[in-house]
């Protein structure tokens, strides 16, 4: 069980002692943040060992770039970043996304009834945590991340409608898991 922790550092002696290599500031900065984090992990992995391991990657991240932090916004908003990006580092790595032929691309549409609509963002993760890898981390970084899908295509390594042609079919995807669950709770 990981202590509560010291409410008395202040982030600039934590962020100072890190780069150190105070061992006791390198736990408090994991006790301060590792709960969050994880909660990004989780949101672009398939499970919890995997969400441990980029955890555990964004960490070492973290302590090796703690000296590039220049104080330009928040100090969480910098780790969250790093933390994004490794996630998104590790499903690159997978290789889970399959590009999309010119002719596919022309046959998504864009406009849908959202059944998206009728549940919370709790449901919603939920249900986004059993797409496959591919469709997750492309609805995470358009829906939840905000990024767009020439910036998808370009961190991942994939055209800009293999991008839309994923988050297309994840909403798809997530349509029908979400009918199947208000089926299920009204029968």
């Amino acid at each position: 069980m990981i202590p509560e922790r010291n409410q008395n550092i202040t982030e600039s002696d934590l962020i100072n002692g890190c780069i150190d290599g105070n061992r006791r500031m390198q736990e408090e900065l994991y006790r301060r943040f590792s709960p969050r984090m994880y909660a990004v992990c989780l949101r672009y992995a398939g499970n919890g060992e995997e969400a441990q391991d980029i955890l555990q990657d964004g960490f070492i991240k973290v302590f090796k770039k703690l000296e590039s932090f220049r104080g330009d916004g928040s100090f969480e908003g910098w780790i969250r970043r790093i933390f994004v990006n490794t996630a998104i580092e590790y499903f690159r790595r997978k290789k889970y996304l399959t590009p999309v032929t010119e002719k596919e691309e022309n046959t998504i549409e864009g406009n849908y009834t959202s059944a998206l609509d009728d549940l919370g963002a709790k449901d919603i993760m939920a249900l986004v945590q059993q797409l496959s890898p591919g469709y997750r981390t492309v609805f995470n970084m358009y829906v939840v991340e905000g990024y767009s899908h020439k910036e998808i295509g370009d961190i991942l390594g994939i055209s800009e409608g293999t991008s839309k042609s994923q988050l297309s079919r994840a909403k798809v995807i997530l349509q029908d898991m979400v009918r199947k669950h208000l089926d299920k709770n009204r029968g």
